[in-house]
């Protein structure tokens, strides 16, 4: 297999010498120089377009063959329409960019997504990945950096992790790891947690002697079962439908029941009512914010010591009709305590702190974007996270 060259010709006109034959009008000179210019453009078209055509045609046992000299008399023109074609024909292999068809014509239902969640298959963060995408496949993980890895390592699309409960307080850990992988927040899910009282099938609710997941203090103290501990409530579900003990009953979603065989014997169990679990929705790219719809923008930044500095940084907000949702404090991990002397009358010891913060306002905003820009001459550090569309459904 060879490819068949071919020789670039052309024509060399030696330029006209400035002031020998030439008009000393200074829009003769001008004229001709564009002229000259104009016609070495239209050799360089043609010849390039000759090269590529038969450069990409691949021919075998074939002869060298004598390229034809070209005049200077409009055979140029000729060439370059013919020639040209299949130079231009190559543009249409290319991929066509997306366009807003395209993109809303993807299933919003999530039947082409691998979402990654922490726990074991009926966990409620399994729940959670369900109510963002329906026909998602999940895929469990160990641990909640494991999830962070899988997205970045893409063995998934997405992951959906716990940030926030009404009643247990934010998960810390979530937080460092915001900061410390470089993936990006898309969405939120808030899921309403319903604790129900699950044991093998055919049990009765007065049967049980002990309970797995040490959770909804009424409920147990009302049955007098002894608590065994658990690491989650899939944990706690999979225990029983395992070790098979009909005096042992389990506190797990209605998912868990379904997925270990179990049956629900009593509903709706926990301590408090708004028992609300707030989740995060996480990818590799940032999705493109909007104002279609209420949007949050998550930002981490940390700031100089100084009086009423935090009060600078919040009033960029407040000025601007900016609510703010969540504000979160983690120590710096970098420098996590700092001494200070007060006139030699002892020391002073305090953290720096990263400060997490969710308002309700898109960056397609203007005024989003002036506020930040407004924090970012004073922050010594700030990071937007995601801004991503509110979950108003529970």
């Amino acid at each position: 297999m060879a490819l068949k060259a071919v020789s670039i010709w052309g024509c060399y006109k030696p330029p006209p010498q400035l002031g020998v034959g030439v008009s000393n009008s200074h829009s003769t000179l001008i004229g001709n120089l564009r002229y000259d210019y104009d016609k070495c453009r239209k050799w360089e078209c043609c010849c390039l377009g000759v090269l590529a055509q038969r450069a990409t045609t691949a021919v075998e046992d074939e002869g060298p063959s004598v390229p034809p000299l070209v005049d200077s008399s409009g055979a140029a023109d000729g060439v370059h329409q013919n020639e040209s074609k299949g130079f231009h024909k190559d543009l249409n292999l290319l991929p066509k960019p997306l366009t807003a068809i395209d993109i809303s014509s993807y299933p919003r239902d999530g039947s082409k997504v691998r979402v990654a969640y922490q726990g074991l298959p009926g966990a409620y963060s399994e729940d959670a990945a369900l109510k963002a995408y329906p026909k998602c496949e999940t895929v469990p993980c160990d641990n909640f950096e494991a999830a962070f890895k899988a997205v970045e390592l893409w063995l998934v699309n997405k992951t959906v992790l716990p940030i926030e409960n009404s009643v247990g307080g934010s998960v810390h850990r979530n937080y460092d790891l915001l900061l410390r992988h470089r993936l990006h927040i898309v969405g939120e899910v808030q899921l309403r947690v319903n604790h129900c009282l699950l044991g093998l099938p055919g049990v009765r609710k007065e049967e049980l002697r002990a309970v797995a997941f040490a959770q909804c203090e009424t409920t147990l103290s009302d049955l007098g079962a002894v608590k065994i501990a658990a690491r989650d409530t899939a944990a706690a579900a999979q225990t029983v439908a395992s070790n098979c003990a009909r005096d042992t009953g389990a506190i797990a979603s209605s998912r868990a029941a379904e997925v270990y065989g179990l049956d629900i014997l009593a509903e709706r169990i926990q301590d408090d009512d708004e028992n609300i679990t707030r989740f995060l929705v996480l990818a590799r790219e940032p999705i493109i914010p909007g104002t279609d719809r209420p949007h949050k923008t998550s930002i981490v930044f940390s700031l100089e010591e100084g009086p009423g500095v935090l009060f600078k940084a919040l009033a960029v907000f407040a000025m601007r009709d900016i609510n703010l949702s969540k504000i979160e404090s983690r120590p710096l991990k970098q420098r996590s305590l700092r001494v200070v002397d007060h006139l030699n009358e002892g020391s002073a010891t305090y953290f720096d702190y990263l400060f997490y913060i969710d308002i309700e306002a898109s960056m397609a905003e203007p005024r989003a974007q002036y506020a930040l820009g407004q924090l970012q001459e004073f922050a010594r550090f700030l990071r937007v996270l995601g801004c991503y569309p509110m979950d108003t459904v529970l």
